[in-house]
């Protein structure tokens, strides 16, 4: 058994004395493991980190073993001087490793997610997360329906979803429910940039999903402690931005 693809690479640990098992996220294959020879090496060190694109070759000598790994680096992401795109890295890797079925393709996501990592850190990078958690959960079935309101049909005013049906409803459909839904930030809708409460807002109501997502997978896990970071980091930038009157990372200010 033998195959080709590009991913990138998510996980390392050392197996035996100088091995590493590896992690991959690839285009046609999905998250993919396997074992590098030589991978916990010095002269590896550089290529096997989080992040990295990668041309990996995997065999073994039947499919449904762990296998091997040949790889070559493409592209090395340095995201160290940067704090809300090392979180961010560490975020997206958790997730992927989390939420996505192993040896199951998503190409779409897996575009995305190559286009999310090669702008980590950069300006309005905290929308395309956001927007990529999206993403993520519609690859699990469980796509929101924002467009119209579940109730009345219509596209005006949606200001809430509800937790039950991922379906949006408007202000005044809402009425004595409102207290029950789940607030619906004005990006998810597509309508100007995020302010930080804003992707406040969007990342608690993508965490609510993914974790019904997860449950419905058969998964009962908490979500990642490095998403958890993520968060606190954009949700502290709110607090900040409340005292100084300046943006933080990752899109705009109040």
């Amino acid at each position: 058994m033998e195959w080709r693809d590009e991913g990138a690479l998510l996980s390392m640990r050392r197996h035996g004395e100088s091995a590493a098992i590896i992690e991959v996220f690839t285009k046609d294959h999905g998250r993919h493991s396997g074992v590098v020879h030589g991978g916990a090496s010095r002269k590896m060190a550089a290529t096997l980190q989080p992040g990295t694109q990668l041309d990996v070759t995997w065999r073994a000598r039947l499919g449904d073993q762990l296998g091997t790994f040949a790889v070559e680096p493409l592209r090395a992401r340095a995201v160290l001087d940067s704090r809300l795109g090392l979180t961010g890295l560490n975020a997206v890797c958790a997730m992927l490793h989390l939420c996505l079925p192993e040896r199951e393709a998503h190409p779409a996501l897996w575009s995305r997610t190559i286009t999310l990592l090669d702008d980590l850190g950069s300006d309005g990078w905290g929308e395309a997360y956001l927007r990529w958690e999206m993403a993520m959960l519609e690859e699990m079935g469980f796509a929101l329906e924002l467009g119209r309101c579940a109730l009345t049909g219509s596209r005006e005013d949606l200001a809430f979803v509800s937790p039950r049906t991922g379906r949006a409803v408007s202000r005044d459909a809402a009425g004595d429910w409102a207290p029950r839904l789940l607030p619906l930030p004005p990006i998810l809708l597509g309508q100007g940039g995020a302010s930080r409460a804003e992707m406040a807002a969007g990342l608690t109501l993508c965490a609510h999903f993914l974790i019904r997502a997860l449950d419905g997978m058969d998964i009962r896990h908490p979500l990642p402690e490095a998403r958890a970071r993520l968060v606190d980091l954009l949700t502290r930038e709110v607090a900040s931005h409340a005292v100084t009157g300046q943006g933080g990372p990752g899109g705009k200010g109040e």
